[in-house]
């Protein structure tokens, strides 16, 4: 058996959802993938897929096979690649999508140095507040402020972005003071932006338990900017990722209050289907974000 040959095999019935389908795009005979998924079963000696006569399905141990099968695959052809001398530099189009503040600040700017070293790649940034699906939109990749959830997608730490209740000294003034309890906030003003709480209600730790505490106000928006500025006017406490308000903070213009009840922070990851083998081009950009991210972060 053709060791490398079966893996492809095996992710294209992985990826293609059936043996039949696989057998269409590898265009070979339905018996011959059949068999050779069969070889490389009994060769590992685990079942990789549970078969019914309508579905197939990755076990547990199929999905940890498929994960590094596909880097395996991915690593061979880059070095394949590598042989011609025309494409050692990265070359053609990258489409890349991320926050839309958080890209303003520090991804579009790291995207634009990456350009500045490798002229022969085209980057769309798209910038939007909303989950997209990467493989229906035809994105190559993603910068994500969230825990995934989607098993179909790869995800590369970068960092961790807190959570912050924040207002302004004009309103912690008027209010006696910053709350020491995240209750307190139930009966203060609160400016809702529902980007980070879709709903009325904020999360918090005390000593490793949730808190959950309502929160209401004369102010609800989608845009983080308007909220911000909401805050800074006084208009009422507010919730939001540390890097959309840290300008602000900086200069004064509000104060980040209750650090000891934050939740856990959420992880920052470059996020990315695996689907077909990863371009050359955006496995430089992956290299390159998590590496300029990281330094951009560690200044804020």
């Amino acid at each position: 058996m053709d060791k490398l040959q079966a893996m492809g095999v095996f992710v294209q019935i992985a990826e293609q959802g059936s043996l039949t389908a696989a057998a269409e795009v590898l265009g070979k005979s339905l018996p011959s993938v059949v068999r050779m998924l069969a070889s490389l079963e009994e060769s590992l000696q685990v079942r990789l897929f549970n078969r019914t006569t309508r579905r197939i399905v990755l076990t547990e141990e199929g999905r940890f096979y498929l994960e590094r099968c596909r880097k395996i695959l991915a690593d061979i052809e880059e070095s394949e690649l590598a042989l011609n001398q025309d494409q050692i530099e990265p070359r053609g189009t990258i489409t890349l999508t991320a926050p839309v503040r958080f890209g303003e600040m520090h991804v579009a700017p790291s995207v634009t140095r990456f350009l500045a070293q490798h002229p022969r790649v085209q980057i769309n940034l798209l910038l939007l507040d909303r989950v997209v699906s990467l493989l229906d939109e035809g994105i190559d990749l993603a910068v994500r402020i969230a825990h995934l959830d989607d098993s179909s997608l790869i995800a590369r730490p970068v960092g961790e972005i807190r959570q912050v209740v924040c207002a302004s000294p004009g309103l912690l003034a008027a209010s006696g003071g910053a709350p020491s309890r995240p209750q307190q906030l139930a009966d203060s003003p609160c400016v809702r932006f529902t980007g980070i709480s879709s709903n009325s209600i904020w999360y918090f730790h005390d000593r490793g338990k949730r808190l959950t505490v309502p929160i209401n106000g004369a102010f609800t928006c989608n845009q983080v900017r308007a909220s911000v500025d909401a805050c800074v006017a006084g208009l009422g406490f507010g919730l939001f990722f540390d890097y959309q308000v840290m300008p602000w903070v900086e200069r004064g213009e509000l104060e980040i209050i209750l650090r000891d009840f934050e939740p856990a922070p959420l992880p920052l990851s470059l996020v990315y289907p695996h689907t077909r083998l990863m371009a050359m081009r955006v496995r430089s950009l992956i290299d390159w974000l998590a590496l300029d991210l990281k330094r951009s972060l560690a200044v804020r």
